[in-house]
């Protein structure tokens, strides 16, 4: 059977990885072959991240005062992640890409975190502190600057989860790494510092805090019952069926009983699997083919604004222990709450964790089918 995707490896300037996943000719039948040149001159990556733990909480804090500087809404002809020209290189060294991954320039973890990086902080044993290791990639989805998620279509989309599902295995066997998190900001509004369609994939040195309660509830529930959390979760929203917006054969997209975002959507496969690298081929085409329409009904969830702001996150297991407890799952979500309005996280929410919701699952689930093709 022909390949589907080619990955092509290859290095910038400064010695970051740059990987193609191309899926047209002739590059993916290696009629011709990438031959790439960063014709830049940059310095090494510095990357002097540290980790300190919350002595309240036990989380950790990534400091990374290096990003400061990092690339802030640029004009779009100057655009790292537009393809390279005779007049302007870029971080894609070629003429036209199809998907792209590579090291972040400005990585928030990485391989380069020095223990020295704080030396004028005291050292009380009560702040837990390590070097921040662990690698942040960014994942270009086209070359078309103004394209949107929803636009790539169902071929080019699947080349998206294949390229995060290849990522997610790589990185899941770097020494250290607890967890692999795949996602998509989109809009100013989410605090995007460049509005190329593209994602970013962390690979996290510990459990974020996320990721540790949906643990920790899976552990107390299967300890209870016997099952599994996530799958009890889904069968009962199938069951329910109030708030399931769209199911397929091997996905269901639902609005979560307890959602807190003024849009919210979860996309859950039917099979039990720990990642996207889990994933068959059929559970792919379905994917991206749902993924690009769930984004097309956010982005006409309210009349008259052409773009929602919204983040699309990738929930996977943990990497070595507790793996058995996680569950793949999408949770897409926007704080725009109104055609004029954004959800603040105010008091109650960003002091206390305690979330007020402004609208009702079932709401959001009518409208997300109401909008639907």
């Amino acid at each position: 059977m022909a390949e589907r995707v080619r990955q092509t490896v290859t290095r910038l300037a400064d010695g970051r990885e740059l990987i193609f996943f191309d899926d047209t000719e002739p590059y993916v039948s290696a009629t011709a072959t990438r031959e790439s040149h960063d014709r830049r001159v940059l310095p090494p990556v510095a990357a002097m991240s540290e980790l300190r733990r919350d002595p309240l909480t036990g989380e950790w804090v990534t400091f990374a005062a290096h990003r400061m500087d990092r690339t802030f809404l640029p004009a779009v002809a100057d655009c790292p992640l537009c393809p390279s020209t005779p007049e302007t290189a870029t971080e894609i060294p070629a003429g036209d890409y199809d998907v792209v991954v590579f090291e972040n320039r400005f990585p928030a973890l990485g391989a380069h975190g020095d223990d020295s990086a704080s030396a004028d902080t005291d050292r009380d044993p009560l702040w837990s502190r390590r070097p921040a290791d662990g690698r942040c990639e960014v994942v270009a989805f086209t070359s078309a600057h103004d394209a949107r998620f929803a636009d790539l279509g169902p071929s080019r989309a699947r080349t998206v989860v294949d390229a995060l599902a290849a990522r997610t295995a790589a990185l899941s066997e770097v020494p250290g790494v607890r967890q692999v998190f795949c996602f998509e900001n989109r809009g100013a509004e989410i605090g995007v510092t460049l509005q190329h369609p593209h994602g970013q994939i962390y690979a996290y040195p510990f459990l974020p805090p996320r990721t540790a309660t949906l643990v920790e509830r899976a552990r107390e529930h299967r300890a209870r019952t016997g099952r599994s959390l996530q799958r009890d979760v889904l069968d009962a929203e199938r069951r329910e069926g109030t708030r399931v917006v769209w199911s397929g054969r091997a996905w269901t997209a639902y609005v979560p009983a307890a959602a807190r975002w003024p849009i919210e959507v979860h996309l859950a496969p039917h099979r039990d699997v720990p990642d996207l690298a889990a994933l068959g081929d059929a559970e792919r085409d379905e994917l991206a083919m749902l993924q690009c329409d769930m984004l097309a009904r956010v982005d006409r969830y309210f009349e008259g604004v052409d773009r929602v702001p919204y983040i699309a996150a990738w929930h996977q297991a943990p990497v070595g222990d507790d793996r058995e407890h996680g569950r793949l799952f999408c949770q897409i979500f926007s704080l725009r709450r109104a055609p004029d309005k954004l959800k603040y996280l105010a008091g109650s929410e960003s002091a206390m964790g305690a979330w007020i919701s402004d609208t009702t699952p079932e709401r959001i689930a009518a409208r997300l089918r109401e909008v639907g093709p």
